[in-house]
């Protein structure tokens, strides 16, 4: 950023908040020298960055520029060999100005000084300090299972047994962490993972609004709050948002096609797995309960015709489907802010969202349950 902009007294700020997105990193750590070589991974506003220096007498400096707080990885390769797997690594942030980090001999025990942004950080860590090395253990254990280990079911319902409970705790210390911090950077990320993909608007919203002002206007606090907008207008109680898509023929298919009958709005696609695993659930709930007032809308998230088509015929589905072929940029799947699929909505008669995400046995329950 080294552009001079003084075509105007009147651009002094921005230059002032360009500087202030420049930030340096002064490395010491023991006695290392050439050919040893710090890297620095993150990401900025221009895409991925990968930044190395080699380390002289213990010595190193990295500088650059973010415009917001962001997770890097600081890799040291103590014998300069180039093999980036198996280097000494440690996580941190940065943010614009300067930190010193300090080690002996290995980074990943360094000592961070002069860092608000990681004096954060660490407090954040701390605060699940009694779930996270659980849970990572957990997915060490999963990513060392055998094949024959992920095929069956014995493995994974033990390992669900012991990480259902503490998923649930996550999320507890998660809006715990939100609601005393609404200053601290960490509270936003805490709340973006606690509202998931599918966000709950009556439980997130009002724990967004009491984040401070400038964690709420900042870019990933806007970024945030689009989401939440899509979630009002999608939330159990709404009207469901119009839109029309092609079917299989090419012929348009209104959402109002359907009024006067309970819809279930399915997204999913034929490459996903347990999309297909879930079909069979929703094929028998259309069975049951097609002739009392009930009928499927089919969102595929597909971008191969062909393999759509074929996975249809595959899976027996046999009510309306429709799709724009733009995989994730579905337009409907936008609209209604689908992060994963499957995904599905309840719609009563009127075109009110009544039920969200129903598997397995849950739909035929809900269906009877308004049939009756």
């Amino acid at each position: 950023m080294k552009k001079i902009l003084l075509s105007s007294l009147l651009l002094w700020p921005v230059v002032m908040m360009a500087q202030d997105t420049t930030f340096t990193i002064k490395g010491s750590i023991g006695k290392l020298d050439i050919p040893a070589k710090a890297y620095l991974s993150y990401r900025n506003a221009d895409g991925n960055v990968l930044d190395s220096v080699m380390i002289r007498k213990g010595q190193f400096i990295f500088k650059g520029a973010v415009t917001a707080p962001v997770m890097a990885t600081l890799s040291i390769d103590h014998k300069g060999e180039g093999r980036r797997k198996e280097m000494d690594a440690l996580v941190c942030y940065i943010d614009h100005g300067s930190f010193q980090l300090l080690a002996k001999d290995s980074v990943k025990h360094a000592v961070i000084k002069n860092s608000l942004i990681n004096d954060a950080y660490h407090a954040y860590q701390q605060h699940f300090a009694a779930v996270e090395p659980v849970l990572k253990s957990l997915d060490a254990r999963w990513a060392r299972a055998t094949d024959a280990e992920k095929k069956g079911t014995a493995l994974r319902d033990s390992m669900m047994g012991v990480a259902t409970p503490l998923f649930e705790e996550k999320k507890r210390l998660q809006r715990v962490y939100v609601q005393e911090h609404p200053e601290s950077y960490f509270s936003l990320l805490a709340l973006k993972e606690f509202a998931g993909s599918s966000i709950d608007y009556g439980t997130v919203a009002p724990l967004f609004n009491n984040l401070s002002v400038a964690n709420r206007n900042s870019k990933t606090g806007v970024e945030f709050a689009k989401r939440l907008d899509i979630a009002k207008l999608t939330a159990i109680g709404a009207m469901a948002p119009g839109f029309t898509q092609n079917d299989v023929s090419g012929h348009p298919v209104n959402l109002s096609d359907f009024n006067g009958r309970y819809v279930l709005i399915d997204f999913w696609a034929s490459w996903c797995g347990p999309c297909r695993g879930e079909n069979p659930n929703v094929v028998k709930a259309y069975q049951q309960f097609k002739d009392k007032g009930f009928t499927i809308l089919g969102i595929s998230l597909d971008q191969d015709k062909e393999a759509w088509v074929k996975a249809i015929e595959a899976d027996k589905l046999a009510w309306t489907q429709v799709s724009d072929l733009k995989f994730w940029k579905n337009a409907v799947a936008l609209q209604y802010g689908i992060r994963s699929i499957p995904a599905n909505l309840l719609l009563d008669k009127n075109g009110k969202i009544i039920a969200r995400d129903l598997r397995g046995e849950a739909l035929e329950k809900k269906l009877a349950e308004l049939m009756n």
